[in-house]
């Protein structure tokens, strides 16, 4: 009896023990159902990575508020640092400032591309060239650096300079194709070591080209860009069937053939398809960082907070008011890399201060509550954003950035996007006559929006919008509303007035440089001065602070301003759950 007994409640619990697993199997597969159709969507689900990695070099800032422009010492009372609340979204910033032989690959990268024995590419490898000239003085002997700063492996992991802001954004540039570039090969998407092997000025990767249309990356090159289980290329060179791109590429579809249904002989067969956005793989952007967040990433006020508040306004990206370590390990010494006095970029023989008269290696001094090292010292940076001296935050006070020009793919007459090649590369000429190249052979070229993305819209109305609320024909001190817009371009009632340095070529192809000496000048400022921040190895104490700011012409380089990049974040604003304290 009792035998019974058990062997009936074994059938039970194994009874229970079906009727759950099938239960979870219904539950499992209704989460599949589409909430919108109740289809299930488990087949045509996108498999792509729901977190963004961290790109090469960056490390994770978490977004916030904060008081922007607060500074403890304002001896300059130019109106630079009026404080005003700002909150900005997470992102990703460079651990170190760009370095020598960060850069060196880049021209490495360049010169083998762009041959400057081809007459065609002759400007380009010497637009993106540092400019080792600014470490001379008229009163010092500094060619030790002129010669080997920026080669010299002893100054290898040193911050480059010498480089203006035009040049820096075309670093960022840059970086993001390569980053790119590596990740597809990585996930199979491209062919493997297409990237140093088949690169030339005809077969250049874009990411946006990419994007858009596939079959147009690497120059159409379909032995470089795989299409994936239909499409691919096998290695006897047959192509397969395919299967109709759903990343945009309107009107630019290859020609198929039959498809092969032998996957050993085509073992790209089971490759992933084209990569699109929604695939996960490809990252944003590499870019300068905006002022408010390079300012929010040097003061690091994290790690002053308790609760859901602030435990005082830091003075330095560290904390306390003192430029000198209270830690017990290296009690005394300086925190970063800056002019301490009359004569003082480093302290006496034998007991440096801060081990460095001039720049200093990265990562020399401790990083800041967010990992990044060298915010303040070493080389002051160059940040997005164009000056202005007061930041409206009555106008915005969400990812504030005064420098936005929004463009769009340019399409031909045949309605295909247009792209780019060696005879139409474009080039900025800066005012010193040099060029430097602004668009590569296999981009999109860009146009600015017009009526067709502006019209009735509230949030924006043109493409330039560096003016806006500051320095355009309505905010002017002396503005006319029923002024014609060729009055106001002719310098009439202009508030910026500024010098005007122009450089154009002669019948003979030699170029002119034309010098504004006139007298009548106000201000220093236009539509092409750049915000640089942090005290660098040259300045005094005063300008370590993260809310200091300065301004510099665009095309302009020194021997104390360098760079770092940011990355946009996408997706929450932090993978960790909160506390209340935390």
């Amino acid at each position: 009896m009792r035998v019974n007994k058990i062997m009936t409640l074994r059938l039970i619990l194994i009874l229970m023990l079906i009727i759950g697993f099938a239960s979870c199997s219904k539950k499992s597969s209704s989460k599949n159902a589409s909430k919108a159709t109740g289809w299930n969507v488990d087949g045509k689900k996108a498999a792509g990575r729901a977190k963004q990695e961290a790109g090469p070099g960056l490390v994770f800032v978490e977004g916030g508020t904060f008081t922007m422009g607060k500074v403890e010492d304002d001896v300059m009372h130019d109106w630079n640092n009026t404080p005003t609340q700002q909150h900005i979204q997470s992102f990703y910033m460079d651990e170190t400032e760009v370095t020598n032989v960060m850069y060196l690959e880049y021209l490495d990268w360049i010169k083998k591309v762009f041959p400057q024995t081809e007459e065609r590419y002759k400007n380009i490898y010497e637009g993106v060239c540092p400019d080792t000239l600014v470490w001379r003085n008229r009163l010092g002997y500094n060619e030790t650096m002129t010669n080997n700063y920026l080669r010299h492996p002893a100054y290898a992991n040193y911050p480059v300079v010498g480089v203006n802001w035009v040049q820096a954004t075309e670093f960022s540039k840059w970086r993001t194709e390569r980053v790119n570039e590596a990740l597809l090969e990585k996930n199979g998407h491209i062919k493997k070591n297409a990237k140093t092997q088949d690169v030339n000025a005809e077969t250049l990767f874009s990411t946006e080209t990419y994007l858009a249309a596939p079959t147009l990356a690497y120059g159409g090159n379909s032995d470089i860009v795989y299409a994936g289980r239909k499409g691919a290329r096998n290695p006897k060179g047959t192509k397969t069937a395919s299967t109709g791109n759903t990343t945009g590429a309107v009107n630019n579809a290859a020609p198929s053939t039959a498809p092969t249904k032998n996957t050993k002989a085509n073992p790209l067969a089971k490759a992933p398809l084209y990569a699109q956005r929604s695939s996960g793989i490809l990252l944003p952007e590499y870019r300068l960082p905006t002022e408010a967040e390079w300012e929010y990433a040097a003061a690091a006020d994290a790690g002053q907070r308790e609760y859901n508040i602030y435990k005082g306004q830091k003075k330095y990206p560290w904390s306390g008011s003192y430029t000198r370590s209270g830690i017990r390990q290296n009690k005394g010494d300086q925190l970063a890399n800056f002019k301490q006095g009359n004569g003082d970029y480093g302290g006496i023989a034998g007991w440096s201060d801060d081990g460095a008269d001039i720049t200093n290696s990265v990562k020399s001094y401790p990083a800041n509550d967010f990992g990044l090292y060298d915010m303040a010292g070493n080389v002051a940076e160059w940040v997005a954003d164009v000056y202005r001296p007061i930041i409206d935050n009555e106008a915005n006070d969400f990812n504030y950035f005064r420098g936005n020009q929004y463009t769009k793919n340019k399409i031909g007459k045949d309605g295909k996007i247009v792209i780019v090649t060696k005879d139409s590369i474009q080039y900025t000429t800066l005012s010193n006559g040099k060029k430097v190249a602004t668009s590569f052979p296999g981009q999109i070229e860009q146009v600015p929006i017009d009526e067709n993305e502006t019209y009735l819209r509230q949030n924006f109305d043109k493409s330039d919008n560096v003016n806006y609320r500051d320095g355009d024909k309505l905010s002017s001190r002396f503005f006319n509303v029923t002024e014609s817009e060729s009055e106001t371009k002719k310098g009439k009632d202009e508030m910026y007035n500024s010098p005007k340095h122009y450089v154009s070529t002669d019948s003979l192809g030699k170029m002119v440089r034309t010098f504004d000496k006139s007298n009548k000048r106000t201000t220093l400022i236009n539509d092409n001065v750049r915000v640089y921040k942090g005290g660098s190895w040259k300045d005094r104490a005063y300008w370590l602070d993260p809310a200091q700011r300065r301004y510099l012409p665009q095309d302009m380089a020194t021997d104390y301003i360098g760079f770092r990049c940011a990355m946009s974040r996408v997706g929450p604003k932090s993978d960790k759950r909160k506390t209340a304290k935390n």
